[in-house]
């Protein structure tokens, strides 16, 4: 007898109807995203390595607006001066061809082992001395190419050990570089701003401005803040157990989410950079909503690019790498066209009253009242009761409900 031989299946073919990606929904991936070969701590890579200029083809092809990249991404680490300027030559070609551009340029300073105790705040002087060399010269490639935002991701930027690391000295020389950058940008008059990715570990065990809340205060202890804000991740703040939703409100609220990080997590373990919605769901239509719609009082809240830092599954080739991708901007999509009819849908906005939603943007004191009023006015503790106004219901479980519902498309 002869065995047959294994026929595998053809590619699948996707019959799904819906929104289709353009340039105008502002969508953009990282080159290290689509690109990622599949290699992790536990198997070899899965996949080749991608050429950055099939790269843009293809994202132009499906409809992406931008595309960004880590300098070493670009252009192999150690790359002599010839060498990076013929890729970055070829790269350049590509964008002006497709009119795919770059928003936002980030640096490597966590691959090579030079880095292993961080760029910025290593406990070596002449390494740091050397990233803010590195850094410098990626900051002048990302003004050439047009971009508006340079990420700092500083994933070594930790430690293990509590007595290997002074913290205290370590963010004094993190503030120092980065005030050293902003001075770079203002005497070259490039029009870029930095934006801080906080992360809480991995690779280190702990690494310095861990959450959104950290960076944005490390960020106004700057001489210059208005030039450095935050570009939050949801696998990030969803590692530390925090509501990304509730997290992008407050960026917003202090006026420093500079860019955003899209991808999916499920629950509080590594970063898994699932494809965008492809994690805690409800929270991802929360996001999208207040992206798209701004609070209950309306307004766009964000005009930024909508960017997915994500890693296309090891399972895949790089036909379900491309499927991936427009995953990810079909579920931001569908999540858009969702979180519209909600804000629509009579019921909920009836809902929204019930639950006095609208009313915490009332301000508590009248126009002009000074605490002296507040005390004089009986209303306000004399005559109130508590436990009346302690037996009223807000039907926030309703609330939600219908939320839920128009996330799974049961209502119009």
């Amino acid at each position: 007898m002869t065995t047959p031989t294994p026929v595998g299946p053809s590619t699948p073919t996707s019959t799904a109807t819906g929104p289709t990606p353009t340039k105008a929904d502002r969508f953009s991936f990282g080159l290290w995203t689509i690109g990622w070969t599949a290699r992790d701590p536990f198997g070899d890579a899965t996949r080749a390595p991608l050429d950055p200029i099939e790269a843009v083809h293809k994202l132009n092809e499906l409809g992406a607006y931008g595309i960004t990249f880590h300098d070493d991404d670009l252009v192999p680490f150690g790359s002599e001066s010839a060498s990076r300027d013929k890729i970055i030559g070829q790269f350049k070609d590509a964008l002006a061809e497709t009119g795919v551009i770059v928003p936002m340029v980030t640096t490597n300073l966590f691959t090579h082992p030079v880095f292993k105790d961080g760029g910025f705040t290593s406990n070596n002087r002449d390494i740091r001395r050397y990233a803010l060399r590195k850094v410098l010269r990626n900051i002048d490639l990302a003004a050439d190419l047009g971009a508006k935002t340079f990420v700092l991701w500083g994933g070594r930027e930790g430690s293990e050990y509590d007595s290997a690391k002074d913290v205290q000295a370590a963010l004094e020389r993190y503030r120092e570089g980065m005030n050293l950058l902003c001075e770079y940008i203002l005497d070259k008059s490039y029009d870029l701003r930095f934006a801080i990715e906080p992360k809480p570990n991995e690779p280190r065990g702990d690494i310095l401005l861990p959450t959104l809340g950290h960076a944005i205060a490390f960020a106004d202890s700057l001489e210059h803040p208005e030039l450095v804000g935050i570009n939050p991740e949801v696998g990030h703040e969803q590692m530390a157990g925090l509501n990304y939703a509730s997290g992008i409100a407050q960026a917003l609220y202090h006026d420093k989410l500079f860019h955003i990080d899209l991808n999916g997590q499920r629950g509080i373990k590594y970063d898994q950079d699932l494809v965008f919605g492809h994690g805690d769901l409800m929270n991802a239509f929360s996001l999208v909503d207040l992206l798209e719609n701004g609070g209950p009082n309306g307004g766009p809240s964000y005009t930024g690019p909508r960017h997915f830092d994500y890693k296309p599954s090891r399972t895949e080739d790089y036909d379900g790498v491309w499927d991936s991708a427009r995953a990810n901007m079909r579920m931001y999509l569908l999540l858009k066209e969702r979180a519209a009819a909600f804000r629509s849908d009579p019921e909920v906005i009836e809902a929204l009253q019930y639950a006095r939603v609208p009313e915490l943007s009332v301000p508590t004191l009248n126009p002009g009242e000074t605490y002296a009023d507040l005390l004089a006015d009986p209303s306000t503790f004399e005559d109130f009761d508590p436990d009346a106004a302690g037996e009223q219901g807000y039907g926030f479980v309703r609330l939600n409900q219908l939320a839920i519902e128009h996330l799974m498309g049961a209502r119009g």
